[in-house]
């Protein structure tokens, strides 16, 4: 149930600031950002996995 919410969460955040960049609002590039942070991603699916096995 926690994982739900905070991929909900994540979903939201990562909407609304592809929302501001196609409005223009923010000059940050998604692509770019991806690309050097995908790794977190990783990291954060196997923190998730490791404290998820004692449930």
């Amino acid at each position: 149930m926690r994982f739900n919410i905070v991929a909900a969460i994540l979903l939201i955040l990562i909407g609304m600031f592809m929302l501001a960049s196609n409005l223009g609002w923010t000059n940050l590039n998604l692509s770019r950002l991806l690309l050097t942070w995908w790794p977190l991603g990783l990291v954060a699916v196997g923190i998730a996995i490791l404290f998820g096995r004692g449930k």
